[in-house]
């Protein structure tokens, strides 16, 4: 199995297509296109499938990271202005990046709207041979998202307290 895309809802199409390409860097695929509900095209009957009847609409952009993972942005008709994060709700909370750039990432999503949520913090503080570090963001709708410095793999490869 391979990660292909992950879908985030946002506010503003413009403002998203903006903040995740300037910010965080991805490259845009297909910028933002209107769908509207309608039975006549299979994207139409797959949209009613998937948001049900009545969705009313929205903007879609479809974006890739560096390594070509997929990031598609919703701007629905009817929506929530910003994404409230309730950590007592399952379901997906987070998705992360990895950059070697901290600094610049943080700044650039600050400037563009979003939030940086806390300190860089490194996984090993006591083990200078195991730098792996970590941040939570926001983009300006509320969406979370961390950076990792290191991959997944390298980051878990060991214990860390």
């Amino acid at each position: 199995m391979k990660m292909n895309h992950v879908g985030i809802m946002v506010g503003d199409m413009d403002e998203a297509v903006e903040f995740y390409t300037q910010a965080l860097g991805l490259k845009i695929v297909m910028n933002n296109t209107k769908v509207i509900e309608e039975r006549e095209s299979a994207i139409g009957r797959m949209c009613i499938a998937v948001f049900g009847e009545g969705f009313k609409g929205f903007n879609i952009a479809h974006l890739v990271t560096t390594d070509g993972i997929g990031v598609e942005l919703f701007e629905m008709k009817e929506r929530q202005e910003r994404h409230e994060v309730d950590f007592s709700r399952l379901g997906i909370f987070h998705f992360c990046l990895q950059t070697d750039d901290f600094e610049t990432v943080m700044e650039k999503v600050v400037e563009l709207g979003g939030k940086v949520r806390m300190d860089v913090m490194r996984y090993h503080p006591e083990d200078d041979s195991k730098p792996a570090k970590m941040v939570y963001l926001e983009d300006p709708f509320g969406n979370l998202f961390e950076l990792y410095s290191h991959s997944y793999e390298d980051t878990y490869a060991s214990d860390y307290e």
